[in-house]
């Protein structure tokens, strides 16, 4: 039996919160190949987000006029940045505001 095939079957005998999951997993090792085949983004990216620290007031301001619109080619590469870097949150702990 092919992967795919055994995939699919195990697909449809899997409860929807593991399969949201697998989901997730599955998307992060696709963004990770990409990433490997077009060299790292993440150090590059990491440089710019360095550079751009020191804001002014006038500059916060200018941005508040393109909040919500999305210019630029790289929506999908940022996407895969997201996916390949975000990780689970754990809420076990007991909070300290309580």
């Amino acid at each position: 039996m092919m992967i795919k095939e055994t995939l699919i079957q195990e697909i449809e005998s899997t409860p929807d919160n593991i399969l949201s999951a697998t989901l997730d997993f599955l998307r992060f090792l696709k963004a990770k190949e990409n990433q490997s085949k077009a060299g790292t983004v993440t150090e590059p990216t990491q440089a710019k987000v360095n550079s751009q620290i020191n804001s002014t007031g006038n500059s916060l301001l200018e941005h508040l006029n393109n909040i919500g619109k999305w210019e630029g080619d790289d929506l999908q590469e940022c996407l895969n940045i997201v996916y390949a870097t975000r990780g689970k949150v754990n809420f076990d702990e007991n909070n300290p505001f309580e």
